[in-house]
């Protein structure tokens, strides 16, 4: 039997449910939403980002960006400062504190998500993750082009 493109997509999410509640809960036990664990995260990772750019790449609105940052910032996890060639933008970067932090939370957020993972072996998951990016760049070129 072929599946359908309506079962892929159901599949596809009920499966992302299930893992999202899996990285909600493992973050949340160090008081951190989602959202804000993404931007530590990101900061971890990529380096000092301008808030524009941190809001783009985890999917928040301008308000929400700025509530996050001003959140972030009051409990002493990052600093906002000048962006060093465009008066316009401000850069955010992790404090001392907020990286420790980020780091601890990461690596416990790395072995839940190795758990929640541990059904599929290293082939089905290089696999999945193949497959995953075909289904992302066909649906964006479909939905472009319509």
């Amino acid at each position: 039997m072929s599946e359908t493109g309506i079962h892929v997509w159901l599949v596809l999410m009920k499966a992302h449910r299930s893992v999202v509640r899996h990285a909600q809960r493992s973050v949340e036990q160090f008081g951190l939403g989602i959202s804000d664990f993404a931007i530590l995260e990101l900061l971890l990772h990529k380096g000092p980002q301008s808030v524009n750019t941190i809001g783009r790449t985890v999917s928040l609105t301008s308000g929400s960006i700025t509530t996050a940052i001003d959140r972030l910032e009051a409990q002493g996890k990052l600093l906002r400062g000048p962006h060093p060639t465009d008066r316009r933008s401000r850069v955010v970067c992790l404090t001392a504190p907020g990286r420790k932090e980020i780091e601890k939370v990461f690596a416990q957020h790395s072995a839940a998500m190795a758990d929640a993972a541990r059904g599929l072996s290293g082939a089905e998951k290089a696999t999945l993750v193949k497959l995953l990016k075909k289904l992302g760049t066909t649906a964006d070129a479909s939905f472009e082009s319509a």
